[in-house]
């Protein structure tokens, strides 16, 4: 009798409470939000079971680099310099990026941020926006199993005077946290995309030609109306 090994993708993520994006994982291997949803689709389109390899942020990219996961596929926006690391698929997702600060804060503008300390993840979308910013103190996050909670507590505490993140996990929390509030947020339309080995065109091709059938038969736009109802879909079929 002839058997076959379940194919297993191994995609590599954060293991932190950033929802409507991801959930901290409650036994290191099931994950819940859109990402995990969103790969749970492409998943299947592959014949293939998901591995969730959860490691701290800086060492996703290079995980997937020398070989102990297949892809990263959490939260990548599709920089020059990720892009020289890895090969990314066709955006999955698009979003903008906010400023939270104290609720007391009178903040509403870039230019009300002199003096301020603003946090970011370290080499990250939001701290390359940051670094706009005229007059800041920038502060690095990095090195932790739930860097999205460290920022929210350095804010709370008054380590820093706000931070900077993705417009999907910053707006529920300005509207759920009366401690917080949304400064404002600047359309930056990041294209979110999963990183592959360089070279790795087969199983970028397979995740892309997935990425296309979910998009086209409307799965994908389901599952982000369901963690992110008050975000447009902003992905359409290819013709």
């Amino acid at each position: 009798m002839t058997t076959t090994t379940p194919r297993t993708l191994r995609l590599a993520c954060i293991d932190s409470e950033a929802l409507p994006l991801f959930s901290k994982s409650p036994d290191g291997i099931t994950r819940g939000g859109y990402e995990p949803e969103a790969a749970a689709l492409v998943a299947e389109r592959l014949g293939a079971t998901i591995e969730w390899v959860m490691l701290p942020w800086e060492d996703m990219i290079p995980a997937v680099r020398r070989g102990d996961a297949d892809a990263v596929w959490c939260g990548q926006g599709m920089t020059e310099e990720r892009a020289a690391l890895v090969d990314f698929t066709q955006p999955y997702a698009v979003f903008n990026e906010t400023l939270i600060v104290r609720a007391d804060d009178p903040a509403r503008a870039a230019s009300d941020l002199a003096g301020y300390k603003i946090g970011a993840i370290a080499n990250s979308t939001n701290m390359k926006l940051a670094e706009t910013f005229p007059g800041v103190e920038l502060v690095s996050f990095g090195a932790s199993d739930d860097v999205f909670r460290d920022m929210i507590e350095a804010t709370r505490s008054g380590e820093v005077d706000g931070f900077v993140d993705d417009d999907v996990v910053m707006i529920p929390l300005g509207q759920e946290d009366p401690d917080f509030v949304e400064a404002f947020t600047v359309l930056t339309g990041n294209r979110w995309g999963i990183g592959v080995a360089p070279g790795n065109d087969a199983l970028r091709a397979e995740i892309n030609a997935a990425l296309t059938a979910v998009v086209k038969d409307g799965s994908l736009e389901r599952v982000w109306t369901r963690w992110m109802p008050l975000l447009p879909f902003p992905l359409k079929p290819q013709a």
